[in-house]
């Protein structure tokens, strides 16, 4: 099998994985600490792959997530798209920052994916989330140089 196919499966398997840990339930203790893999997932490839991942692909599976979570449809598709836009626009800076900035951008990325998460719940007229759910971007920042390296 060739280079890129094997890339391709690679890609497959991650974002299977990456939907799989979204539908784990962690524990209460740090179940707020639980990162959007998805997002993580997705982050990374739009990064370093972008040709397997762009804003029409970023919205099939953001649907295909809220089916899969039986969330509100359309919610994880505009926080994907959106964060696989604002990578893929700094893609060319972003890949020559260190690594600590990286994460800090990271970090910044996914608390902007807070706030159009919690957008999206006020416009839904669903249950607003307590204050622990403004730690997924820590744990998320956390979780990059290991995704990254």
């Amino acid at each position: 099998m060739s280079d890129s196919g094997r890339e391709t499966q690679l890609f497959f398997i991650a974002l299977s994985c990456a939907l799989l840990l979204q539908l784990v339930q962690l524990p209460s203790p740090i179940g707020p600490l639980k990162p959007w893999f998805l997002g993580l997932v997705i982050g990374y490839y739009a990064l370093e792959q972008p040709r397997y991942i762009g804003l029409g692909r970023a919205f099939l599976i953001g649907l295909l997530a809220d089916a899969l979570n039986g969330a509100q449809f359309g919610g994880q598709s505009l926080r994907l798209c959106i964060l696989v836009y604002l990578l893929l626009r700094f893609r060319y800076r972003m890949r020559f920052f260190p690594l600590w900035q990286q994460t800090a951008l990271i970090g910044a990325l996914f608390l902007n994916d807070c706030v159009l998460a919690l957008w999206v719940r006020m416009l839904g007229n669903l249950a607003q989330p307590d204050y622990t759910h403004w730690l997924t971007p820590i744990s998320a920042a956390f979780l990059w140089p290991l995704l990254f390296l």
